[in-house]
């Protein structure tokens, strides 16, 4: 059983998940607004947190954001708005998936099963291993075929983020926020040039990488 958080001002639509989320498996908990979602968040700890972004007090956003430096979980984004520019916002303020309203109930099951699946994205291991290169978390090591590879610490801090968060779209601005600060969050060319040095340091065919993806307009994905 999953301890889920539904984050939603309107009472008929958490009433439904609650009941069909408990029919699932679940233990469900809600919260109608943005504070009230972040004090029962630090509180319960959930597994993951269903997000509506139109909310009373908070932007779905800035809940995202009080989210984010303390929460590891899956955020998954239930929304009215469809509009490309409010996707990519709420990813790179940290969500995991994005569902838009009017929506399938069998359709959100299934999102909220693959981002379970994902879990919280912090590897329980420190060393991060794949066919080509090994990341040490700890010792903050790479080798490439057993090779030392050194990188400069800018290039460490991307790599790092990334792969701290296996499987997880990680948006341009939060990847910018994290390695470089806040005053750089518009610097989208910054992540162009790194994370083709990183490629050429890690992939065996950078131009078409296999573990570093980009997501075009959106952010980047480390695949393990």
């Amino acid at each position: 059983m999953s301890r889920i958080l539904v984050v939603d001002d309107d009472p008929q639509l958490l009433r439904a998940l609650r009941i069909t989320l408990r029919a699932a498996g679940h233990d469900v908990d809600t919260a109608p607004d943005g504070s009230i979602a972040l004090r029962q968040a630090a509180a319960l700890q959930p597994d993951v947190i269903v997000l509506d972004l139109g909310l009373p007090d908070l932007d779905g956003t800035e809940v995202l954001a009080g989210l984010r430096p303390w929460y590891q979980g899956p955020v998954l984004v239930l929304s009215a708005r469809a509009d490309s520019q409010d996707k990519v916002r709420a990813l790179d303020a940290g969500a995991d998936d994005y569902v838009t309203k009017p929506f399938d109930m069998n359709e959100l099951l299934a999102r909220l099963r693959a981002v379970l699946r994902r879990g919280p994205g912090e590897p329980a291991d420190p060393v991060v291993t794949t066919d080509h290169f090994t990341v040490d978390l700890a010792d903050r090591r790479v080798t490439v075929d057993g090779a030392p590879m050194r990188l400069t610490p800018t290039e460490w801090g991307l790599l790092e983020t990334l792969v701290r968060h296996p499987g997880r779209l990680i948006g341009r601005r939060q990847l910018l926020q994290a390695v470089w600060g806040p005053a750089y969050e518009k610097e989208t060319n910054y992540l162009r040039v790194y994370l083709a040095q990183l490629r050429r340091k890690l992939e065996p065919d950078p131009a078409h990488p296999r573990y570093l993806h980009t997501e075009p307009g959106m952010g980047y994905r480390f695949t393990p």
